[in-house]
C-alpha cells in the first residue's frame, strides 16, 4: 500500500511538473481531477503475468489529465515527447523502480461543436469491441482490427487498449430486414403566449420542422409534416379554427358549429369555435360537402365513424369477439342500425379503446345520413345496452354559459339536459365538474341546482375568476348516464372601463351655451351616448351638447354614455344648471364648479374602482375630502376572498400574491389598497380557522410574498396615514372591540391566524423581507435565524411543532404607538413571530441592536386590545435580561409576536438632570433680577438715544430667554409624563423654539445699534422711532416667521417634534432642528463681525484723537468689553449643542453643554445689567442716601462719587474696563439636544 500511495502523487506531480517545463504556456491551465480519478489496482485487464510469482511487484496505473487549451495537437505533441523522456528521469532516481509510459487515449472536442467529443485512440492501441459497437465511429475512423476513434467519452475506466491483446471483434451477422410501416399520426400542440402574435408562431413552428426527414429515434422517421388546424382565441375570449392550406372542415362540422365570415359550408375552412377532441380538417380532396343532384342510378354512399362509452375500465379483453362486452355491443349496433339509418349498408364495430371504455363503430347507408338519425340510433344502443353495462350517453349539444360573455360579479347559469325525448331516462343523481373537479352545493352559497324529472340547472352568482374553467354535467339513472360537457372555456371576461369628462359639473346655465362631453373606453369595446340620436361609436368619442331654455328650467340633464353590446357598463354625466351668482367652488381642477354644500364626486384612475369625493364649502374650496378608489384586480380579490372554499383557496392566494408583487408599487402609494390586502388576509385566516384548513408550504410562501410588499419602505408614508387615521377614530369615541382595531395590528392578527393552520411539517420558507422556519423538536430548542434573532427554549411540553417568523420590515407597519400614536421609543429589533403547538413557559429572545445610537432596551410583545383596541407594545410578561456586544437578551414567558424597543441613547445621568435644572433655577433667577432692575431705573437711565435702544434690548433679551426656561419646564414635564400629549407638546415646541430665536434676534438687534451708532458717529441717522420699529419687526417678526414655517411645513408629517416625544424640534426625519441651529449660529458668527469692526474702529478714533464726545466713547470700550465676553460664550455654547448631535452618547459634551447653557440668564445678568456703571450709580443712589441721612451728612452724590462702600463695591466690579455708560449682551439659551 505504500508503494501504491507513492505512485499515486509522485507520479502525477512528476509529471505534470515535467509537462510544464517542456511548453509552461500550453499547460497553464492544466488542472488534476480529483485524486479518485487516478486510480491504483493491483489486478488489471492489461497485466501481463508469468507462469510463476514475479519477484517484484507489478502495478498498473491509469492517469487521468484534463486539459484546458486552445491549442490541442500542439499540447498532444509536447505531452507524447515528455511520455517518452520520463521513465528515464525516474530511473536515475530509483535503482529498484523501473516505470513504463504509454499515452493510450486523447479526447478532445471536435471542430463542430464544443460539447462534442471524440476518443482517438494512440499508435498500438484500440478501442474493445464492446465499446465500438455501442458508440458511434469518427468519420476517419479505423476499423482494422476494431475502430480507433469514438465519438463521445465512454463510462469512466474504459481507455483505449493495446491492438495485441484485444480479442478479434465477431463477424456481424446481416439485420433481418423488418418491413417499413407508414403512419399518420395527429398532434395537438397547446401553445399559449401573450407577447407573440398566432401568425409568429404557425411560422416557427413550419421552419422549426423543415429540416425533412427528421430521426426521432432509432427505428421512428418523420417523414412528412403537414399542419393541419389552428385553433385560437383573441382578446375578447371569442374562439376560431382555421384549416391549413389545402384542408377543410367536414361538412358536419360546418353546420353544427357555423362557419367564420359567412363561408359556404360548401368550402367551409373556418368555424367559429374549438370542436370536441378528435376533429381535425381534413384534406379538401376528401371533405366536400354533398350537393343537390339529379337523381342517379348510383346512390352515394354516406359513412360516418361513431363512438359510445361504457362506464367501465377498460381491458384488452374486450376487443376479443367473444367477450360479453364486444358480443352486446356488436349486437347492439347490428341491431339498432337499421332500425334508425335509411338506406343502412353496413354497421360495424371497429375497436374497443380506453377512456373509461370507449366503443368505436362505423355506418354507412346509401342515402345522405341526418344527424338527427344518429342521435336516434345512439338513443337506441343506450336503452339497449344500458340493461347490461353502464353506458354513457354523450350530448351532441354543448353545455352553454347564459350570457355567453361574462364579467365580474354577473350570475351565470348553465342548464344540463334534458335527454333525448326517447331516452329511457330518469334523474337519480347529477354531478358537476370545473376541469375536473368536482362542484359540491354545500361548499359555498354561490352555487346553486335546481332539478326537475329530466335536466337540471346551475346557477353560480358573483361570478368569479376561480370560477373560470370548462363545465361538465352528468345526469345519473342507476349506474347509466347523460353526459354533457362545455365545447370552451367559460371564461371571465375584462370589464369595460368607461370614463366620462365631465362625470358632473355645475355651470351657470346660458341658453344656447355649447358643452362638450367626452367618453371613452378600452379595446375591443366601443360606446355611445345612448340618449343623443345620431352619436358617434368607438373606443373615444366627444359629443358637444347645447342648452336649450328648457333645460334650464329642468336645473339638470344627465346623459348616459354606454358599451355599445353589453349595455349594462355605462357612465352617467351629470350637468347642474343654476342662475348667476349661485356657483362658490369655481374652476377645481378635479371637482370643477359647484354651489354651497353640494357634494361632487369623480371618477378614479384608469384600473381603479371606487370614487373620490368632496363637499363645496363657504371658502369657495372643495373640503371634506375622500378617497375609495382601490385597484380594480385588488378590489375583485377582495370581493372573492368572501367566498373562499378549500378547493379554491391555493388558487385564489396564488393569485394574491402575483397581483401584490406584479402591482407593488401602486399598491404601497395608496394607503386604500394597503387596507385592502390586509382585509385579505384576514378573511384568509377567518377562513382557514373556522373550517380547520391546512395551509401547504406552498400557500403561505404566498402569504409571506403579499406580506413583504405591504411592509417595505416604500410603504412607510401609507402606513403612517391609516395609523393616523385609526387613532382619529379611536378621538373620535367610535364603538370598539377588543382587537384589531388598526390595519396594522389587523396585519398580524391575520398573519398569526393564517400560521396557526400551517401544515405540520419541517421546512423554511425564505423571501425577500420574511423569514420563516418549521420544525419539530423533543426538549430543548436553540436556533438562530437570519443570524439576527435567537432563541433559546430550555423544556417543552413532549413533542413541539415551532413555527418562528422573522420580519425585517415589519417595524414600518407596527409603529410604537400610545393612544396619540406617538411613543418615546422605537422598535430596535427585528419582529418575530413565534407559535407553539404545545405549551412553552419560558422562551429566551436575543436580538441583534439595529442602531446602536439608542439605549434603554425594553423587551416587549404585541398587546392586541392595547389603547382601545389600536394595538400596541406590551412588557407585561417579558424582561431584560441582559445587553452587551450589540444584543439585548430577554426572557419571556409566553408566545405571540416578539421585539425589542429602545429610546434614543441621550445619556441617562443625574449629574447632568442636576445641572440642567438647577442651571436653569439660576437662570430665571437671574433674569427676574435683571427686569426687576430695569423696570426700577427705567427712566433714570434713558438719557440719550443709544442709553434708551441698549435697555430695551437687554430687556427683551432677558424676557425672551425667561419666557423660554418656563416653556422648557413645562415642556419638560410633558415629556417624562406616564402619557404623552402629543398637541401640548408641540405647543411646547413651538413656542420655546419662537423664543430661543427671539432671544438671538434681539442680541443681534443689540450689536446692530451699536454698529450703526460706531460707523456713523458723526452723521445723521433714523429717529428713535424708526429705530424701535424695525428693531421689534426684526426681534420678534423674523423669528415667528421662521417658527410658523417649521410647524407648517413638518407638522403634517408628523415630523415637527422629536420621535422619542422630547418636547423640541426633530432631528433625525425631518431637521427641523435647522431651522434653530442655523439662526443662532449665524447670528453669532455677525456678532464676530460685528466686534472686529468696532474694534478697529475705537482704535482709529484714539490714533486720531477726533472730537468725539467723552461720553459716546465710554459706550464704544462698553460694546467691545460686552461683545468680547458674549460673543465667545454664546458661540462656544451653541458649538457644545452641535457636538450633542453628532456624538450624542458622549457625557462629557452633554455636560458642558448643559453647564453653558444653563448660565446664560446670569450671564445678561452681570455683562447686560451689573456691569454698566449708570446702572450700578442708580442702584447704589438710595443706599448713599440711607448711608448719608443716618450720618448727618450732607455730601451730595454724583456719578462719580465714592462715598459709599456699596457703590465702591459696584465699581470695583466694573474696574478694569474704564467708566461705562452701557453694555452690550448677547443671550442664549439652552436647546433640547440634551433632553
Amino acid at each position: 500500500m505504500t508503494l501504491q500511495k507513492v505512485l499515486k502523487f509522485i507520479v502525477v506531480l512528476l509529471l505534470g511538473a515535467y509537462v510544464w517545463n517542456k511548453d509552461p504556456a500550453k499547460t497553464s491551465n492544466m488542472f488534476f481531477k480529483e485524486k479518485r480519478d487516478i486510480k491504483v489496482t493491483h489486478r488489471h485487464g492489461r497485466e501481463k503475468r508469468n507462469g510463476i510469482a514475479p519477484p517484484t511487484q507489478l502495478i498498473t496505473v491509469d492517469l487521468v489529465l484534463t486539459v484546458n487549451t486552445s491549442k490541442p495537437f500542439a499540447f498532444i505533441d509536447s505531452l507524447r515527447v515528455a511520455v517518452e523522456d520520463a521513465p528515464s528521469i525516474l530511473e536515475s532516481g530509483r535503482n529498484d523502480l523501473r516505470l513504463d509510459w504509454n499515452l493510450t487515449t486523447v479526447c478532445s472536442s471536435n471542430s463542430s461543436s464544443a460539447t462534442e467529443y471524440e476518443c482517438q485512440c494512440e499508435e498500438s492501441f484500440g478501442w474493445p469491441c464492446d465499446i465500438c459497437e455501442t458508440h458511434p465511429t469518427c468519420n476517419n475512423a479505423s476499423t482494422i482490427p476494431t475502430c480507433d476513434c469514438i465519438r463521445g467519452v465512454p463510462p469512466f475506466g474504459g481507455f483505449c487498449e493495446s491492438i495485441s491483446i484485444i480479442p478479434p471483434c465477431p463477424t456481424p451477422i446481416p439485420p433481418v430486414m423488418q418491413p417499413t410501416i407508414r403512419a399518420s399520426i395527429d398532434t395537438v400542440l397547446d401553445i399559449r403566449t401573450l407577447r407573440t402574435e398566432p401568425t409568429d408562431v404557425i411560422q416557427r413552428l413550419r421552419e422549426a420542422v423543415e429540416s425533412l426527414p427528421l430521426h426521432v429515434t432509432v427505428d421512428f422517421i418523420m417523414t412528412e409534416f403537414n399542419l393541419t388546424t389552428v385553433c385560437q382565441s383573441n382578446f375578447n375570449l371569442e374562439e376560431k379554427c382555421e384549416c391549413g392550406e389545402g384542408y377543410l372542415w367536414p361538412c358536419g362540422v360546418c353546420e353544427t358549429f357555423g362557419a367564420c365570415n359567412n363561408d359556404s359550408v360548401e368550402n367551409c375552412d373556418c368555424i367559429n369555435t374549438i370542436p370536441p377532441n378528435g376533429i381535425f380538417c381534413l384534406p379538401s380532396d376528401s371533405s366536400t360537402c354533398p350537393t343537390e343532384s339529379p337523381p342517379t342510378t348510383t346512390p352515394a354512399i354516406d359513412e360516418r365513424f361513431l363512438s359510445f362509452t361504457l362506464d367501465l375500465d377498460f381491458d384488452d379483453s374486450f376487443n376479443d369477439e367473444n367477450n360479453n362486452v364486444f358480443l352486446t355491443c356488436s349486437n347492439s349496433i347490428e341491431t339498432q342500425s337499421p332500425i334508425h339509418i335509411p338506406g343502412l349498408q353496413s354497421a360495424d364495430l371497429l375497436l374497443i379503446r380506453s377512456g373509461s371504455t370507449i366503443i368505436d363503430f362505423a355506418i354507412s347507408a346509401n342515402t345522405p345520413i341526418q344527424d338527427s338519425a344518429v342521435e336516434a340510433l345512439l338513443v337506441g344502443i343506450f336503452n339497449d345496452v344500458r340493461n347490461s353495462f353502464p353506458v354513457v350517453f354523450e350530448s351532441r349539444r354543448s353545455l352553454e354559459a347564459v350570457p355567453s360573455e361574462v364579467f365580474f360579479g354577473e350570475t351565470v347559469t348553465l342548464a344540463c339536459g334534458p335527454p333525448p325525448q326517447n331516452l329511457d331516462f330518469r334523474i337519480t343523481s347529477t354531478e358537476w365538474t370545473r376541469d375536473g373537479i368536482v362542484i359540491n352545493e354545500d361548499i359555498d352559497d354561490r352555487h346553486n341546482f335546481s332539478r326537475d324529472e329530466r335536466s337540471e340547472t346551475l346557477t353560480i352568482t358573483n361570478f368569479l375568476v376561480t370560477d373560470d374553467g370548462q363545465y361538465q354535467c352528468r345526469l345519473f339513472d342507476g349506474e347509466s348516464s347523460f353526459l354533457q360537457e362545455s365545447n370552451q372555456r367559460v371564461r371571465l371576461g375584462i370589464t369595460p372601463a368607461i370614463r366620462v369628462v365631465p362625470r358632473r359639473n355645475t355651470i351657470v346655465c346660458e341658453v344656447g351655451q355649447e358643452v362638450t362631453l367626452q367618453c371613452s373606453v378600452q379595446e375591443p369595446y366601443r360606446v355611445v351616448f345612448s340618449d343623443i340620436s345620431d352619436s358617434d361609436t368607438g373606443t373615444d368619442i366627444q359629443e358637444v351638447i347645447i342648452i336649450t331654455q328648457e333645460d334650464c328650467d329642468n336645473r339638470e340633464i344627465n346623459i348616459p354614455c354606454q358599451e355599445i353590446q353589453f349595455t349594462q357598463f355605462r357612465q352617467n354625466i351629470s350637468l347642474v344648471l343654476v342662475g348667476e351668482g349661485e356657483l362658490i367652488c369655481v374652476g377645481d381642477p378635479d371637482f370643477g364648479n359647484g354651489v354651497l354644500n353640494e357634494m361632487a364626486s369623480v371618477p378614479c384612475d384608469i384600473g381603479e374602482v371606487g370614487e373620490m369625493t368632496a363637499v363645496c364649502r363657504e371658502s369657495g374650496e372643495w373640503e371634506d375630502r375622500e378617497d375609495t378608489c382601490v385597484l380594480e384586480r385588488i378590489a375583485q380579490l377582495l370581493f372573492e376572498s368572501r367566498f373562499l372554499t378549500e378547493t379554491t383557496l391555493p388558487e385564489f392566494l396564488d393569485e394574491l400574491s402575483n397581483a401584490t408583487v406584479e402591482l407593488s408599487e401602486p399598491v404601497t402609494e395608496n394607503p386604500n389598497n394597503i387596507e385592502a390586502i390586509v382585509t385579505i388576509l384576514n378573511n384568509v385566516a377567518s377562513f382557514v380557522t373556522a373550517v380547520l384548513f391546512q395551509i401547504s408550504q406552498e400557500s403561505m410562501e404566498d402569504v409571506l410574498l403579499t406580506t413583504g410588499v405591504l411592509t417595505q419602505d416604500q410603504a412607510i408614508d401609507a402606513w403612517d396615514t391609516l395609523n393616523t387615521e385609526a387613532v382619529i377614530e379611536v378621538l373620535g369615541r367610535r364603538t370598539v372591540t377588543p382587537r384589531n382595531e388598526s390595519t396594522s395590528s389587523l396585519l398580524l392578527f391575520s398573519l398569526e391566524g393564517i400560521t396557526s393552520r400551517l401544515v405540520n411539517d419541517s421546512f423554511g420558507i425564505e423571501t425577500p423581507l420574511i423569514l420563516l422556519n418549521k420544525t419539530a423538536f423533543n426538549g430543548s430548542f436553540n436556533g438562530d435565524f437570519n443570524s439576527t434573532v435567537e432563541i433559546d427554549i430550555p423544556q417543552s411540553n413532549g413533542e413541539t411543532n415551532l413555527t418562528v417568523i422573522t420580519f425585517e420590515s415589519l417595524d414600518n407597519v407596527l409603529v410604537p404607538r400610545d393612544e396619540n400614536n406617538a411613543s418615546g421609543r422605537v422598535i430596535n429589533g427585528r419582529v418575530v413571530l413565534v407559535q407553539s403547538d404545545t405549551t412553552v413557559s419560558n422562551i429566551t429572545f436575543t436580538f441583534d441592536i439595529v442602531n446602536d445610537g439608542l439605549g434603554n432596551p425594553q423587551c416587549v410583545f404585541w398587546n392586541f386590545s392595547l389603547f382601545d383596541g389600536l394595538g400596541g407594545w406590551d412588557g407585561d410578561g417579558c424582561e431584560l435580561v441582559e445587553q452587551a456586544d450589540d444584543t439585548v437578551t430577554c426572557l419571556c414567558d409566553h408566545l405571540t409576536s416578539f421585539s425589542m424597543l429602545m429610546s434614543p441613547n441621550f445619556p441617562n445621568s443625574r449629574i447632568l438632570s442636576y445641572i440642567t435644572f438647577i442651571g436653569v433655577g439660576i437662570s430665571m433667577g437671574s433674569l427676574v433680577l435683571c427686569l426687576i432692575i430695569e423696570a426700577f431705573i427705567w427712566t433714570r437711565v434713558r438719557k440719550d438715544e443709544l442709553s434708551h435702544l441698549r435697555n430695551i434690548a437687554i430687556v427683551n433679551i432677558a424676557l425672551s430667554l425667561l419666557i423660554a426656561n418656563i416653556w422648557f419646564i413645562i415642556g419638560a414635564s410633558i415629556s417624562e409624563g406616564d402619557k404623552t400629549n402629543t398637541p401640548a407638546c408641540t405647543a411646547a415646541t413651538f413656542f420655546i423654539h419662537f423664543f430661543y430665536l427671539a432671544l438671538f434676534f434681539w442680541m443681534l438687534n443689540f450689536a446692530l445699534f451699536l454698529f450703526y451708532h460706531t460707523v456713523n458717529i458723526l452723521g445723521r441717522g433714523p429717529s428713535k422711532t424708526a429705530m424701535l420699529i424695525m428693531g421689534f419687526t426684526f426681534g420678534y417678526g423674523i423669528p415667528l416667521l421662521i417658527a410658523t414655517l417649521t410647524i407648517a411645513i413638518t407638522a403634517s408629517k408628523r415630523t415637527y417634534v422629536q420621535e422619542n416625544q422630547v418636547c423640541w424640534l426633530n432631528w433625525n426625519q425631518s431637521k427641523a432642528l435647522l431651522a434653530f441651529v442655523i439662526p443662532a449660529l449665524l447670528i453669532v458668527f455677525i456678532n464676530i463681525l460685528i466686534l472686529i469692526v468696532v474694534l478697529v474702529k475705537v482704535l482709529q478714533s484714539r490714533r486720531k484723537q477726533s472730537s468725539v464726545k467723552e461720553s459716546d466713547k465710554h459706550v464704544l470700550e462698553a460694546v467691545c468689553r460686552t461683545l468680547a465676553i458674549l460673543t465667545p460664550f454664546f458661540g462656544i455654547t451653541w458649538s457644545l449643542g452641535v457636538g450633542t448631535l453628532v456624538a450624542p452618547r458622549n457625557l462629557g459634551i452633554h455636560i458642558a453643554f448643559a453647564f453653558f447653557n444653563s448660565l446664560q440668564g446670569f450671564f445678561v445678568l452681570v455683562f447686560g445689567t451689573l456691569l454698566v456703571k449708570r446702572v450700578r450709580t442708580e442702584i447704589a443712589r438710595p443706599f448713599i442716601r440711607f448711608s448719608q441721612a443716618t450720618s448727618g451728612s450732607g455730601t451730595k452724590i454724583t456719578s462719580t462719587g465714592n462715598s459709599s462702600s456699596i457703590l465702591q463695591a459696584f465699581k470695583n466690579i466694573g474696574r478694569g474696563g474704564g467708566n461705562n455708560v452701557s453694555s452690550d449682551v448677547s443671550a442664549s439659551s439652552h436647546a433640547g439636544w440634551s433632553r
